[in-house]
C-alpha cells in the first residue's frame, strides 16, 4: 500500500485517545468500519420503511411493475429510485466491509 500525507491537524485528531492507542492505521481502518456500519444501517433502514409501506421486497415491486402500474406517479417513482440506491448501497457497504476485514 502507498503512503499519504496527511495535513497535520488530520495527524493530531488522529493519534488523540479516542480512538485507542492503535496505530494511524489501525485507526483509519477503525474510521472506515464505522462510516460503511453508518451507512449500512441507513441502507438498511431505507429498505426496511419501503417494505413496510409497499408490504413487499423491492425485487417484489420491481417484478410487478408497480411504478408503472400505479401510474407513474412522482411518489412511486421516488421510492423507486430510492429504494433501488438503498439495495445498492447495501450490497456496496457489504462488500467494502468485507474487503476492511480482510486487512486486519
Amino acid at each position: 500500500m502507498s503512503e499519504i500525507a496527511l495535513p497535520k491537524i488530520a495527524r493530531q485528531l488522529l493519534e488523540e485517545s479516542i480512538l485507542g492507542e492503535a496505530d494511524l492505521n489501525a485507526k483509519i481502518r477503525l474510521l472506515l468500519e464505522g462510516e460503511y456500519l453508518r451507512r449500512l444501517r441507513h441502507y438498511r433502514r431505507v429498505d426496511h420503511l419501503l417494505s413496510q409501506k409497499y408490504g413487499m421486497s423491492f425485487e417484489e415491486f420491481m417484478a410487478r411493475q408497480l411504478v408503472r402500474q400505479r401510474g407513474y406517479t412522482w411518489e412511486v417513482e421516488k421510492d423507486a429510485m430510492e429504494w433501488e440506491t438503498a439495495i445498492s448501497g447495501i450490497q456496496t457497504m457489504e462488500r467494502k466491509l468485507e474487503e476492511l476485514r480482510a486487512l486486519e
